[in-house]
């Protein structure tokens, strides 16, 4: 399943990196891509193994504010 996430706090290249490590290695994560300038990040993940709301927890547990 391909999804769009809304993080709302990024504020440099370092917290894409931050985002699209914490997301990397969730179970059932195919590709992860983070755009800084539209506040997004693209998923591609197994729904079997993997749903929103594990996503968009484990970006606010970094301090940032998601939401699908």
């Amino acid at each position: 399943m391909k999804q769009v996430i809304n993080i709302e706090g990024m504020s440099c290249n370092h917290c894409v990196a931050r985002v699209e490590e914490a997301l990397a290695p969730l179970e059932g994560m195919k590709k992860v891509k983070v755009n800084f300038k539209k506040g997004q990040a693209v998923v591609k993940y197994d729904e079997q193994l993997l749903n929103e709301t594990t996503l968009v927890s484990t970006v606010n547990d970094l301090g940032f504010k998601a939401s699908v």
